[in-house]
């Protein structure tokens, strides 16, 4: 377990306090941390970024570190592994093994880091250096720390460490450069070189962040075989509560660059007693619940760090809040009743039990359109895609070009969205997600398909008048609202510029700007401050406005809230929840959070290689999953539930996407497929030969499903000749952990 302390009471000793609480003693641990304090110098005067940060980690034991972005997490990291600059000043005290770290040279901690203590980091393509061979980076790793260490020695060693981590043909693949690797496939080279030394304690820093779901399940599975093999503590920093769940023994919540709330996994989850703690669980979507409920929305910004608080640093954003809790900051304090769950609040005591944290923070009733209440065969058509196709030839040479494949990056897609109605198209990154949203938006006669928006085709569109007025049907919100919006304009001119192309007066602009600012939630004062002046979540609220701004019929989104805080995330998930009931609109959504489809969206596509492999209504699809892929997706979206997740069987997907220089005959998801690797030759033979075909599922099924008795044919549709196979046994994984921690 992994222990927290506050700094030491006069009246009593630190080994007398955890005497008291029955806990191991500090000497145990193998990571030691105090009083840790990190500040950094600005213009404006010294930024705490760090403040007062104490734990013990004990040998195998994992704690998890989360919190909001400016939190203090990755600082904290960074402080422990010597890793600041210069001009960090940083106080306290960092032991390993009861060695002090902090104040060595950085030549003296060259000594410790990746030998005793190693960092697996956040971006793996910037951790690596493009022009080594990865075998070179992993024996320089052994060469610092083993001089001795003979050349065969270490290749053996290298080539060892990538079976670990389970990169197929490691001996050959050591000569391979970063760049021929995977993301997922880099981040297992970083960890192979985190594990090289077998470290005490290694440090993960967001290792899953940009990955996809099944490659973050495989990354997963392989930080817990080296914590395995090599017996390390580790540390996990993350803002995602789903991770955190299924591998964490404890849990430290840092607000403000201070730890608010502390204890084990299970205290946490099942007991929060901070209302941070509580916001944050509220505001995640659960992949496996059907039933619709509002998020819970934190409002507000993490407070400047320039100035220390005076009061309890959640006080502006806390519904609770009251004069006593601005009457100094709170420290940590053992919960009544519990080991060692500690919360910095002074309600903690009265917040445990059945409190309800949508009433808390008062989350808004669940919106209902006015679509809901009519069959969706009855409702008009806004986007239909008939055999859209997306081909782009693969050639090589330098002056004489000539074609050696194909990518099909689009393969015959063909669906259709109806009114006030969030349809989601799934998938991992390759699988054509965001080039079937480009052909959708490009709306050229000469496209390979048709496309077709309220009632106009693609085929029609021979003038730019006409695809003017088609594209005002459908606008567009991007993933990186930084990106998306002009640093050169004012809010107010960002949003001018689509009602000025569309011809509107002055006096109907402002009047418009105003309705925009105020239906995603800005204060109409903000329209005159530029894109860099707001937060992540309300730059992207104004990229929601700018797309609303001509009253579109259909909006796109692509991955409009992987950049944002899980806090921030729920806000934007709310005001889309809204604006749909109350505007009637309809929306496309590109997504790999399952979770975040699940909430929001009717109806979903899975995609594979460019194919729609499974399609339908979200619950069915999400409750019944039919097609192999579509359930190795769903069972590797972590669950914000410790017990769930200590007993859920996860499938891990072998490999990557296959090349487009090497596409399967048939079934394209064959080459990874757990029912495939299980089927007798004959049927895997079937498999190989023939494309399976999308097909519905049946009546009979679907009503043993919902055990409603009669039914109509289900929305939904698979391609799979084998759905009901059994799945094989290597590609799955239940970690059965040990019981929670007994107070």
């Amino acid at each position: 377990m992994s222990t927290f302390l506050e700094p030491a009471d006069p009246a009593s000793t630190a080994a007398e306090q955890l005497h008291i609480a029955g806990l191991h003693s500090p000497s145990d641990a193998v990571l030691s941390v105090r009083d840790l304090n990190v500040s950094f110098n600005s213009e404006n005067g010294a930024v705490h970024a760090v403040r007062g940060v104490n734990f013990d980690l004990m040998p195998g034991k994992t704690l998890g570190i989360v919190g909001e972005s400016g939190s203090g997490k990755s600082v904290t990291s960074l402080a422990i592994m010597g890793l600041l600059p210069a001009t960090a000043e940083i106080s306290g005290s960092v032991r390993l093994k009861g060695k002090e770290l902090l104040g060595l040279s950085d030549k003296a901690m060259c000594a410790y880091r990746g030998n005793d203590i190693a960092m697996v980091f956040q971006d793996p393509l910037s951790s690596l250096t493009p022009v080594y061979t990865v075998g070179t980076q992993i024996t320089e790793a052994l060469t610092i720390h083993n001089p001795g260490m003979s050349k065969a020695a270490k290749e053996t060693r290298a080539v060892e460490l990538l079976a670990m981590v389970g990169i197929p043909s490691p001996r050959n693949r050591l000569r391979a450069f970063p760049h021929e690797f995977s993301g997922g496939m880099r981040q297992r080279v970083m960890i192979a070189i985190a594990i090289a030394n077998n470290p005490r304690v290694l440090i993960a820093d967001e290792p899953t962040t940009a990955l996809d779901v099944t490659i973050q399940a495989q990354v997963l599975e392989v930080l817990h075989t080296a914590q395995e093999e090599t017996g390390a503590a580790v540390v996990m920093i993350t803002h995602d509560l789903g991770v955190v769940a299924g591998i964490a023994d404890d849990i430290m919540v840092m607000y403000a660059g201070k730890p608010v709330e502390t204890g084990s996994v299970d205290d946490i989850y099942y007991d929060p007693r901070m209302p941070y703690t509580m916001g944050l669980l509220g505001a995640v979507p659960r992949v496996d619940v059907a039933e619709k409920s509002s998020l819970v929305p934190i409002d507000g910004i993490p407070p400047n760090l320039l100035h220390t608080p005076t009061g309890c640093s959640f006080a502006p954003r806390c519904p609770l809040v009251t004069d006593a809790c601005l009457d100094g900051e709170p420290s940590l304090s053992p919960v009544p009743g519990t080991g060692y769950h500690q919360a910095a609040c002074i309600k903690s005591g009265s917040l445990g039990g059945d409190v309800d944290v949508h009433e808390i923070f008062s989350a808004p009733p669940v919106p209902v359109s006015r679509f809901d209440l009519i069959p969706r065969g009855e409702r008009s058509t806004v986007l239909e895609l008939r055999d859209v196709r997306k081909h782009f030839p693969l050639t090589k040479g330098a002056l004489l070009k000539r074609r050696i494949g194909t990518v099909k990056a689009v393969d015959g897609l063909s669906f259709d969205i109806r009114e006030g109605e969030c349809f989601s198209i799934v998938g991992e990154s390759g699988s054509g997600k965001t080039t079937t949203l480009l052909e959708i938006m490009e709306f050229h006669k000469d496209q390979d398909g048709e496309v077709i928006i309220g009632g106009i085709s693609n085929k029609q569109a021979a003038d730019a008048k006409t695809k003017s007025a088609m594209r005002r049907e459908m606008q567009m919100v991007f993933q990186d609202p930084t990106g998306a919006l002009d640093p050169r304009f004012t809010v107010y001119e960002v949003l001018a510029e689509p009602l000025q192309n569309a011809g509107m007066d002055k006096r109907a602009i402002k009047k418009r700007i105003m309705e925009l600012m105020n239906l995603v939630g800005l204060q109409p004062d903000h329209v005159n401050r530029f894109p860099n002046q707001f937060s992540g979540g309300q730059r992207q609220r104004v990229g929601i406005a700018r797309a609303l701004a001509v009253n579109p019929k259909l909006v796109v989104l692509d991955e409009p809230v992987s950049a944002l805080d899980v806090s921030v995330q729920a806000g934007v998930i709310n005001l889309l929840d809204k604006l749909r009931a109350e505007l009637g609109l309809s929306y496309l959504m590109v997504a790999h959070d399952l979770s975040v489809v699940r909430h929001i969206s009717n109806r979903v596509a899975v995609m594979y290689l460019g194919k729609i492999v499974e399609i339908g209504e979200v619950d069915r699809v999400f409750d019944n999953p039919r097609h192999p892929y579509t359930r190795a997706l769903l069972s590797a979206i972590p669950v914000p539930d410790p017990q769930f997740e200590r007993t859920r069987e996860r499938i891990i997907l072998q490999g990557d996407l296959p090349s487009p220089l090497d596409a399967p005959k048939g079934c394209n998801f064959a080459t990874r497929c757990p029912v495939f690797a299980a089927l007798p030759a004959a049927k895997q033979e079937h498999c190989l030969a023939l494309e399976p075909p999308l097909e519905a599922v049946q009546p009979s099924a679907a009503v043993e499903i919902l055990e409603a008795g009669p039914a109509p044919t289900p929305d939904q549709q698979f391609a799979c000749f084998f759905p009901d196979g059994e799945l094989d046994e290597h590609m799955l994984v239940v970690h059965e952990t040990a019981e929670p921690h007994a107070p």
